[in-house]
Order: C-alpha cells, then structure tokens, then sequence
C-alpha cells in the first residue's frame, strides 16, 4: 500500500515538473530583465522543427540556436521589435506563432470568425427546416389528400370506429 502511494506520488511530481522549458543552463543570461524579455519572445516564436511548439519549448537543435541568437540580439542592443522583425526577415512570418494582422494574413485572422457564423447559420436553417416539417406533419387542416383520398381516408377511420 505505502509503496504504491509513493509511486503516485512520484508520478504526480514527474507530471506536473514535465512541463519545464527547453532551456539550457548555459543559455540563460546573467541580467534578470534581459532573461525574461528572451522568454518572453521566445514563446512568441516557432520552432521551425517541430513547428506546434515554441523555441522556449523545444529541444530541437534548430531551436536552442535560435534562443541563443535572440539572447545575443538582446545582449547587442536590440529592442524586442527589431529581434522579431530581424527573425522574420530571416526566416519568413513562419516563425511567429502568432502571425502578424496583415493584408496577406486577413485571411488566416478572417477564417477563424467566418466558419464560427457559418456553423451558426448552418444551425439557424437547419432548425428552421425542422420547424416547418413538425408543423406540416401538426397541422391537420392542411392535407395534401385528393377529395377522393380524403373520402376513403374517412370511410376506414369511420369503419375501425
């Protein structure tokens, strides 16, 4: 019994320290604030690699290169600005996570709330439909019966009674 609570809870602790960043010891800089600008736009770019996942994520080799270029920009003099826009022109808009609101992106930005009304459109007719089917099939008066079919239709329902 004891020994599987402490497997649990070692698998507890292995879960929640799983999360921790690719970042090495030898990568971090030596200035506090000039570290956490490098974190905060490394989670900002993509790792060209593994591609879902962002540079301060990765283990990718292409990715602690990357990291490590961001510290020297910053390390140079370099605003946050001018690294992004340094690595987009190094490297294409790919590699922002979160692409910039362009001429050339409006439909990337656009999809997103264009399928959202289109799904909410397609819901509206398709109960609309359904509405008036239930109310053909509710309203008696309005029979597509010939007067024959009619007849015939009184006459059974007269016989069963």
């Amino acid at each position: 019994m004891i020994r599987s609570l402490l497997t649990t809870l070692v698998l507890c602790f292995a879960v929640l320290v799983a999360p921790a960043n690719a970042v090495t010891p030898d990568e971090v800089l030596d200035d506090p604030a000039l570290e956490a600008r490098a974190r905060a736009l490394s989670a900002e770019l993509r790792c060209m690699v593994c591609q879902n996942q962002s540079i301060d994520d990765s283990d990718a080799p292409l990715a602690k290169d990357l990291r490590v270029l961001v510290r020297e920009r910053l390390v140079a003099g370099d605003s946050d600005g001018q690294v992004i826009d340094y690595l987009v022109d190094r490297y294409g808009e790919f590699v922002l996570l979160k692409p910039r609101l362009a001429w050339h992106t409006i439909v990337l930005w656009a999809a997103g709330p264009v399928a959202l009304l289109a799904g909410f459109l397609a819901i509206i007719l398709a109960l609309r439909s359904r509405t008036k089917r239930l109310q053909q099939v509710a309203m008696p008066g309005q029979s597509k019966l010939s007067e024959e079919e009619e007849r015939r239709l009184q006459s059974l329902l007269e016989d069963r009674e």
